[in-house]
């Protein structure tokens, strides 16, 4: 089924890729500024979140093209 991937899906999990990357960047670049004990929970909790999708695309892009993990 993977391999049944169009290409237009490729470059579209390509650019959610992109875009979980930056916003990971910014939580990290953040996380050192904030002081707020609640804020500075939710900008970790987002960064996991966007590590583990982070991790999900890339395996999911590395199948499509036949990338042994």
């Amino acid at each position: 089924m993977m391999n049944e991937m169009g290409l237009h899906e490729t470059l579209e999990l390509h650019e959610l890729l992109v875009f979980k990357n930056l916003c990971l960047t910014k939580s990290v670049a953040m996380g050192g500024l904030v002081q707020d004990p609640t804020l500075k929970t939710i900008l970790q909790d987002s960064e996991a979140g966007d590590v583990k999708f982070i991790q999900e695309i890339q395996s999911i892009l590395k199948r499509r093209h036949g990338i042994d993990e």
